[in-house]
C-alpha cells in the first residue's frame, strides 16, 4: 500500500470527490467536496488530500484541512474526510492514513492536529484525545479530538 498526495495522481480526483460526498455529504453537497479537492490540486498549502493506492486501485483517502468544523475555526489544522473503501476496511488502512497525516503535519511545522466525529471509540484507539463537544452546521452535535505532535 502506498500513500501519496493526490497531486501526484490527479486522475483519482473524481473518485475521491464521490467518496467524500457519499460518505460525508448531503444530496446537494458534491460541489462543496469538489471545490475542496480541486483546491488541493491547485498547490495550496492547505487543504491537502492524500490517497492510498493498492497498486493502481484506489483504497482510501484522507485530508489535512485548515478547518473542518465551522463552529471551531479557532483550531487548525484538521484531519478530515478519512475514508477507506469497503474491501480495505479492518486491515489497518485507517490507522496508516491517520499516521500519514500526522507526519505530514509535523513536517509542515504544526504542533497539533484536530478532528471531529459523531461517534466514539474509534479515534481514541489511535491516540486521539477527546476535548469536548461542538456543533457541526447547523446544529448536529459532534465530538472534537486533538493530538499533539
Amino acid at each position: 500500500m502506498e500513500i501519496i498526495n493526490l497531486t501526484e495522481r490527479p486522475e483519482f480526483a473524481e473518485a475521491v470527490i464521490d467518496w467524500q460526498w457519499q460518505a460525508f455529504g448531503s444530496e446537494n453537497s458534491r460541489e462543496f467536496f469538489s471545490s475542496v479537492v480541486k483546491s488541493c490540486l491547485n498547490g495550496a498549502d492547505l487543504p491537502q488530500t492524500f490517497i492510498a493506492l493498492d497498486g493502481e486501485k484506489l483504497a482510501g483517502t484522507v485530508g489535512l484541512w485548515r478547518c473542518d468544523l465551522i463552529s471551531r475555526q479557532d483550531l487548525t489544522p484538521w484531519l478530515a474526510a478519512l475514508y477507506v473503501d469497503e474491501p480495505y476496511r479492518s486491515r489497518g488502512l485507517g490507522q496508516q492514513l491517520q499516521e500519514f497525516v500526522l507526519e505530514q503535519s509535523r513536517r509542515s511545522g504544526f504542533r497539533e492536529v484536530y478532528l471531529y466525529a459523531e461517534f466514539t471509540g474509534y479515534y481514541e484507539r489511535f491516540g486521539w484525545n477527546y476535548i469536548g463537544d461542538a456543533l457541526d452546521y447547523p446544529d448536529k452535535p459532534v465530538r472534537v479530538y486533538h493530538q499533539s505532535l
